[in-house]
C-alpha cells in the first residue's frame, strides 16, 4: 500500500465522529509496521483520548519502529488531554506522516517540531485538501473563534419556500427532511428567525439526539416568540438561546426564564447583529451554525458575509406569486457583478428533490 492508502483509512477513521467532536477536530490515525496495520483510533468525542493514543493502546509493543499516520497535527500541548506527541515519544514510532499542521495557536508546529528534535522523521502534506475539507469546521473556529455557517434552503422550483396564504408543509420530500434532520446531527446548533417559529412552529430536533449539547437559536429582537411554541415542549430536545437586543420587553424575559437562555446582544438597525451573536456563540464552543431560515434571516447572513456553506433543496413544484416569499430576501443585490457565487458545487437527487450545494465564493 501507498502513503495516500493509508492516510485514506485515516480519513475515514476521523469521519465515524462527525459531529461528536466539535469544538475539536475530526481525527484518524493508523500505525503501520512492517508493511501491515498494527494500531487504528479516531477521536471520538472532545475530552476522550485522541486518535495517536487509541492507536497506539491497540498497537501495544509494535509501535517500536513504526510509522504513524494521522490527518492532522500531533497535539504537544495540554488540553482537555495530555500531549499526543510525548506518548509518540515514548511509543518507539520511528516516522510521522501528517495531512496538515494543526492551526490551534497552542500547536501550530510545535508538534512537528517537537517530534524532528527527538529523531522521529515526520513528513507533511499526504492527501491535504481532503485532510482540510474533513476538518473545515475545525480549521475556520479554531483561526477566528467564530462558527462555521451553513445554510440550508427547502424551496420550489421557482424559489418560492411558502404559497400566498403562508403554507409550507411540505415543499420539499420526506427523504429530504430526513437528510436536514441528519445535517443536524451534525452541527452544535441550529438558528431560525423568530417569524418561522411563528409561521411553522418547528420542533428543529435531529435525528438523533447526541449526548453532547445541541442548540436551538432563534433570532428574535423584540422577543416576538411565542410561549406555547412546540420548541419549549416535551417533545423538544436540546437547550434554546434567543437572541435578542436591548428593544425586547423585560416582563417577556422574566416569562421565559426556565423555558430558554436570553442572551441580549447589540443590534444592528434595531436588529440583532450577526456579527456580534456569532462572536457571543464562539465563546461558548458552538462551532458550526446550521441555518434554516428564513428568507431574511437568509439574506442577513449572506449580506453579513458569514455564510461558509449553503445546500438548495429544490422541489419540482411550482408556486408562482408577486407577493410570496423567496427562500432568500432582503434589499438584494443592485448589480449582477455583486451576486453571491457558488463554488465546488455538487448536484444529487433526494426522493424527488434536487439537492445543490457548494462554497460562498469570496
Amino acid at each position: 500500500m501507498k502513503h495516500e492508502d493509508y492516510m485514506r483509512i485515516a480519513l475515514k477513521l476521523a469521519q465515524k465522529a462527525k459531529g461528536f467532536t466539535n469544538p475539536n477536530p475530526l481525527v484518524g490515525c493508523v500505525i503501520v509496521r512492517e508493511g501491515k496495520i498494527v494500531g487504528r483510533g479516531f477521536h471520538k468525542r472532545a475530552g476522550l483520548a485522541h486518535a495517536e493514543i487509541e492507536a497506539i493502546e491497540q498497537a501495544g509493543e509494535k509501535t517500536r519502529g513504526a510509522s504513524l499516520y494521522v490527518n492532522l497535527e500531533p497535539c504537544s500541548h495540554y488540553g482537555r488531554t495530555p500531549p499526543c506527541t510525548k506518548a509518540i515519544i515514548k511509543a518507539g514510532i520511528k516516522k510521522v506522516y501528517a495531512s496538515i499542521l494543526d492551526p490551534n495557536p497552542l500547536n501550530n508546529g510545535r508538534g512537528v517540531k517537537e517530534l524532528r528534535k527527538k529523531g522521529i522523521e515526520v513528513e507533511l502534506g499526504i492527501l491535504e485538501e481532503e485532510a482540510k475539507k474533513l476538518n473545515e469546521v475545525f480549521l475556520k473556529y479554531i483561526t477566528q473563534k467564530i462558527p462555521f455557517v451553513t445554510v440550508k434552503v427547502a424551496q420550489s422550483l421557482d424559489g418560492k419556500i411558502a404559497t400566498r396564504t403562508g403554507e409550507s408543509r411540505w415543499i420539499t420530500s420526506e427523504k429530504a427532511r430526513d437528510l436536514v434532520k441528519e445535517l443536524r446531527n451534525e452541527v452544535d446548533a441550529v438558528m431560525v428567525g423568530v417569524n418561522t417559529v411563528i409561521k411553522d412552529n418547528p420542533l428543529l430536533n435531529p435525528k438523533i439526539l447526541k449526548s453532547k449539547t445541541y442548540y436551538k437559536i432563534i433570532l428574535d429582537s423584540k422577543l416576538r416568540i411565542p410561549l406555547k411554541a412546540k420548541m419549549f415542549s416535551d417533545e423538544s430536545v436540546g437547550r434554546i438561546i434567543i437572541a435578542t437586543t436591548k428593544y425586547a420587553s423585560k416582563k417577556k424575559m422574566e416569562k421565559l426564564k426556565g423555558k430558554a437562555e436570553v442572551l441580549v446582544v447589540r443590534d444592528k438597525n434595531r436588529k440583532v447583529d450577526l456579527n456580534a451573536l456569532m462572536r457571543e456563540l464562539g465563546k461558548r464552543e458552538i462551532s458550526h451554525i446550521l441555518i434554516e431560515g428564513g428568507g431574511e434571516t437568509i439574506a442577513s447572513a449572506l449580506e453579513e458575509k458569514l455564510v461558509d456553506k449553503i445546500y438548495f433543496f429544490i422541489s419540482p413544484k411550482l408556486i408562482g406569486g408577486r407577493e410570496t416569499i423567496t427562500s432568500v430576501e432582503g434589499r438584494g443585490i443592485a448589480r449582477l457583478r455583486e451576486a453571491y457565487l457558488l463554488k465546488n458545487i455538487e448536484i444529487r437527487r433526494i426522493g424527488e428533490d434536487i439537492l445543490i450545494g457548494g462554497y460562498l465564493g469570496r
